[in-house]
């Protein structure tokens, strides 16, 4: 069973769901379940023996509140239903292991319980966190806020880390003791590849992209991605001459107005096409002749994977791991990156684009166990499941609330 708390984006949902597809597909006789609050979760393929559950979806404010996402309930009320929610599911689907992704204790504590029933059981416990969580000096009082340690040091099994510690090692400067710092396993990163098959086809309709390679430009879920798509439009009307056209995709949480006016926009560029959102980002990557994004965990991967020459322009706020990580890929010669800055001059984005094809690829850079992280997820789950096989399995009856 994989728990992601999803309040907004897609990073957390499709991380997730790449593990869990790997995990069937080399294994015939697993299944896995998610528990997600993902409003979007529906809209994605999941292969054959991967289900989900949809808990009650929240969100975050500006303010740094959350607030219940569709339900008339306050956010005490609607983070109780989700944490009973997720821990019935849990006392009935009695999982063999449990992957809890980068909450360590859930959305406002509410996998704690759930934690404490799996733990009796005997249930192996993994936290998994992507390579970059945020700097530490905003990091470590967070997760002090969040009383994390005693599930640390107490719950968890281990704590897999997909990355390498060559590009980021989230915890290095946070105060943990060392037997916290025992559990960390680097995975490397998650290889991602374009399924086939009739049920993975791509949904843009015929003729609304070009047929020759193109710039993908992808601000991932698209809720703070208006500037990224400013900035290419304005490289685009400033110069027709670029050397590939441009495939925009906004995605499913940019707002409807903001798309609209850049759609108004792009009926204007013979070279610039764009479409809201495709679940299949992987064949739309495949195709493209470079990208431009935003340096979310999922685009990296994906430009990794698909070995592509990329220009990244990392958010800075509310969080810093996207530069972070951005930084770092960039000093290892696998992306460039671009700040963006108030003017979003239209000639430092075209000049960009422009010296994309003269870039490195990222498979030219050798960084060894890179993209293993697929692999290394799999081998461990063999290990937990093997021990698991190994010990009997204590049944407990739960206590109705």
């Amino acid at each position: 069973m994989i728990y992601s708390h999803d309040t907004f984006g897609l990073g957390h949902l499709r991380r997730c769901r790449t593990i869990a597809h790997a995990l069937v597909e080399q294994n015939r006789d697993l299944s896995v379940l998610i528990l997600s609050g993902s409003p979007i979760i529906g809209s994605f393929d999941f292969r054959t023996r991967v289900d989900f559950v949809r808990i009650p979806g929240v969100i975050k404010l500006r303010n740094g509140a959350y607030t219940a996402l569709s339900l008339h309930m306050d956010i005490e009320q609607t983070i109780a239903l989700r944490a009973s929610i997720i821990r019935h599911t849990a006392d009935v689907f009695d999982p063999d292991l449990f992957l809890v992704d980068k909450e360590p204790t859930g959305l406002r504590g509410e996998v704690q319980e759930t934690l404490a029933l799996l733990k009796r059981r005997g249930t192996p416990l993994i936290l998994g966190l992507r390579d970059v969580l945020d700097e530490p000096s905003l990091l470590a009082p967070e997760w002090q806020r969040k009383n994390v340690l005693p599930a640390l040091r107490d719950l968890y099994d281990e704590i897999w880390v997909y990355g390498l510690p060559q590009i980021c090692d989230p915890l290095a400067e946070i105060p943990l003791p060392q037997a916290v710092r025992e559990k960390l396993v680097f995975t490397g990163y998650l290889r991602r590849t374009v399924p086939q098959g009739p049920a993975w086809a791509p949904t843009w309709p015929q003729g609304q992209l070009p047929e020759q390679p193109y710039i993908l430009v992808t601000p991932g879920g698209g809720g703070d991605g208006e500037a990224l798509i400013e900035w290419v439009l304005r490289a685009y009307e400033h110069d027709d001459d670029l050397p590939h056209p441009a495939v925009l995709v906004f995605g499913p949480f940019m707002e409807a107005e903001r798309q609209g006016a850049f759609m108004r926009r792009v009926a204007a560029l013979d070279r610039v096409h764009a479409i809201t959102f495709d679940t299949h980002m992987e064949a739309l990557m495949a195709r493209a002749a470079g990208v431009v994004a935003m340096g979310g965990y999922n685009t990296f991967c994906e430009i990794l994977s698909f070995d592509k020459r990329a220009v990244v322009v990392p958010r800075r706020v509310p969080r810093m791991e996207q530069y972070i990580r951005t930084v770092r890929a960039q000093a290892l010669g696998l992306v460039t990156m671009l700040l963006e800055d108030a003017a979003l001059d239209p000639a430092a984005m075209a000049a960009a684009i422009r010296h994309l094809p003269a870039q490195r690829l990222p498979s030219e850079v050798v960084v060894p166990g890179l993209l293993d992280g697929l692999d290394n997820v799999n081998r461990l789950v063999a290990l937990k499941l093997a021990g698991r096989e190994a010990a009997p399995r204590l049944r407990l009856a739960t206590q109705s609330t």
